[in-house]
């Protein structure tokens, strides 16, 4: 795109640039000079600053600029930065950072790519973290951010740490847990938990020791993240892949259920028996309440169909719960002294509660023998079904 092209995009499409900035006297300037290269859209967030900042923006009166009494963090900025953006009609904020290390000359990069996609878009900075001049402890970081966020997305990034990205700001969250710089892993987390599309653009680099000033604090900053995630993996096991599991499976009929979620999902035949073998040890299995947990974890640890584990892993329906306490107890007395006259007492959690070391010797054993025969069951039929994808 031509420059002039760039400008009615950007107008054409509500686009804004949000610049928080926190003690960055020696780029400030350079960065809101570029910017305007494209638009006199632009909110500057002075969180605090404590240099000349404010002196800097005075002679901006074009633009519209936001100080804060006290610095709060980047994420607040960010929250303060979005909800004057919808205020004024904006539908889009690039945001990009005051240190220095983002071009502005990268904003068609963004812009175009919003129109060739035509929908709403979360847009994230693509740097070359291999680059020369990239601190060791930022590329580790970016590579531990991508694992999470596609563990808790299902959405393969290579680069999740930029602060260089679009936001469509009508389709992000309102309200947030974070105020600093986990924020900006927290808002692209929770905005693909909505099913908006989460991609990489291409975007340059610029990392000056002279010049930029870094505020991140590796020991605090690197703590409150592992938190997040903590918090956002939990969420992503318990109701996040449930949620859209069952999503799914309203949309479809049953029939086009097992063709698209079974036949044709991801893995060999032999992987989806896996799946759905793992997925049955842990539904009988005695670790009840954390069976979720279990079986996505483990799904990803060995590189299994997750859907597939874990709907398998639903065969201890309620219905089907006294049934089961009853053939683990069974299966348990040959090997541990206890009660073996199930049928003349009610079966329920007391049961298990007072034989426990038989219930669980049994359930281990029933869940075994099961997923040993779903497993081939399941294989076999696949083989049958769908012989080319072995």
């Amino acid at each position: 795109m031509i420059l002039s092209e760039v400008k009615d995009a950007i107008s054409e499409r509500n686009i804004c640039v949000l610049i928080p900035t926190y003690n960055n006297e020696k780029t400030l300037k350079r960065v809101i000079d570029g910017v305007l290269d494209y638009t006199e859209n632009i909110i500057v967030v002075n969180d605090g600053s404590t240099d000349s900042t404010s002196e800097i923006l005075k002679n901006y009166t074009q633009i519209t600029v936001l100080n804060l009494p006290e610095n709060k963090g980047k994420g607040n900025g960010l929250k303060t930065g979005f909800r004057k953006a919808k205020e004024l009609g904006f539908d889009y904020a690039i945001t990009i950072d005051s240190d220095g290390q983002h071009y502005p000359d990268d904003i068609p990069v963004f812009v175009e790519a919003l129109v060739d996609e035509n929908e709403d878009v979360l847009l994230i900075g693509n740097r070359n973290m291999s680059q020369d001049g990239i601190p060791k402890k930022s590329s580790f970081g970016n590579r531990f951010s991508n694992f999470w966020f596609w563990f808790e997305t299902g959405i393969k990034l290579e680069d999740t740490q930029s602060g260089y990205r679009l936001y469509p700001l009508h389709k992000i969250p309102i309200k947030y847990f974070t105020p600093k710089f986990e924020f900006e892993i927290e808002i692209i987390v929770r905005t693909a938990w909505r099913h908006v599309p989460v991609k990489n653009v291409p975007i340059k680099v610029l990392y000056d020791p002279a010049e930029r000033v870094s505020h991140f604090r590796p020991f605090k900053d690197f703590t409150r993240i592992s938190i997040l995630n903590t918090i956002l993996v939990t969420i992503t096991l318990l109701y996040i892949i449930p949620r859209n599991f069952v999503n799914n499976f309203k949309k479809k009929s049953f029939k086009r259920f097992i063709k698209e979620d079974v036949l044709e999902s991801e893995g060999t035949n032999r992987i989806k028996a896996f799946s759905i073998a793992l997925g049955v040890f842990i539904g009988f299995s005695p670790f009840w309440g954390f069976h979720t947990l279990l079986v996505i974890s483990l799904a990803v640890l060995f590189k299994l169909n997750k859907v597939l584990a874990f709907v398998a892993s639903n065969v201890s329906l309620p219905p089907f719960i006294p049934f089961i306490i009853v053939a683990s107890l069974f299966l348990g007395s040959p090997f541990v002294s206890g009660n073996s006259d199930f049928l003349n007492q009610e079966w329920n959690f007391d049961l298990v509660k007072n034989n426990i070391l038989q219930y669980v010797v049994g359930s281990l054993i029933l869940a075994s023998t099961m997923s040993v025969i779903t497993g081939i069951v399941t294989f076999l039929f696949l083989n049958k079904v769908n012989p080319e994808n072995n």
